[in-house]
């Protein structure tokens, strides 16, 4: 980890400012609330922000503990204030995630016969089992496929899966609001907005998907299971997102861990002799 020792004192105040209240208006939160839930004073928030005082590094991030900073943007508001960054940015093969990365690959392969994949912040794909590749070559050739390996480029590409999605209207609304609604620190951030510019380009994408609610689920099922269509019949799925625990690590914040379950007994039936005819 690297010191914390102040690397820039010249660094502009109010850059660390702006960034402060930048945080502070995406919470909704204003300077008193914040006041009382981190514990210090508003007059000195009200100085960070103005540029008239640079915090302490524990001031600095009791204020971004309160407002749920992302630890990448944690880090740049250390950097704004003078101070070295506090959270390793380490790649995701570093060795200090040997780990983590061990826990995910039990983790997959216990999942066979059934797709699990792990992705960083922006859905590329980082690791997946061996099932997940036999299943979507079942419908196009993966191969075939050049570039990164994201998944959501994968669905929504007329050129991937998008033919054989069931339900299209509804599944596409629903995983835009995902990209949301998951993003890190519930944050859109550049890279974020990118790839939902990217995928609203595709054709067929529904323009109300930020308002839509969609179809309300079966009775029985507590979910909107995601069909993908195969010689005529709708194999229906849900997925489960596992996330680390009390991350310290940049990259071990923003991985998520997908699980695709069949979503009723007829799709694991046919889900089996899906895969069993792919070997």
């Amino acid at each position: 980890m690297v010191t914390a020792a102040r690397t820039n004192p010249k660094t502009s105040q109010s850059e660390l400012g702006d960034l402060l209240r930048y945080w502070r208006d995406v919470r909704g939160i204003s300077q008193l609330d914040l006041s009382l839930e981190a514990g210090i004073s508003q007059r000195q928030i009200s100085f960070i922000e103005s540029g008239r005082s640079v915090p302490g590094r524990d001031t600095l991030l009791a204020l971004a503990q309160t407002l749920d900073v992302p630890l990448r943007e944690r880090n740049a508001l250390l950097l704004a204030a003078g101070y070295a960054p506090m959270y390793s940015e380490a790649p995701w093969n570093a060795q200090e995630m040997h780990a983590v990365i061990r826990a995910l690959e039990r983790v997959v392969r216990q999942h066979e016969p059934f797709p699990a994949i792990v992705m960083d912040r922006h859905w590329n794909v980082l690791m997946t089992n061996s099932a997940a590749p036999r299943f979507f070559d079942r419908f196009i050739d993966m191969a075939s496929r050049t570039g990164p390996r994201n998944m959501l480029h994968l669905i929504f590409d007329p050129q991937g899966m998008r033919p054989f999605v069931a339900d299209w209207d509804d599944v596409s609304r629903s995983l835009l609001q995902r990209v949301h609604r998951e993003s890190v620190g519930h944050v859109v951030d550049p890279g974020t907005k990118r790839l939902l510019d990217e995928l609203l380009a595709y054709p067929d994408v529904p323009s109300d998907w930020k308002t839509h609610s969609g179809p309300s689920a079966a009775p029985a099922m507590p979910f909107i299971p995601i069909g993908f269509i195969h010689e005529g019949v709708v194999l229906r799925y849900f997925s489960m997102i596992t996330t680390l625990g009390a991350p310290r690590n940049v990259m071990a914040q923003e991985f998520r861990l997908e699980c695709m379950f069949p979503a009723d007994d007829e799709t694991e039936a046919r889900h089996h002799r899906l895969l069993v005819s792919a070997k």
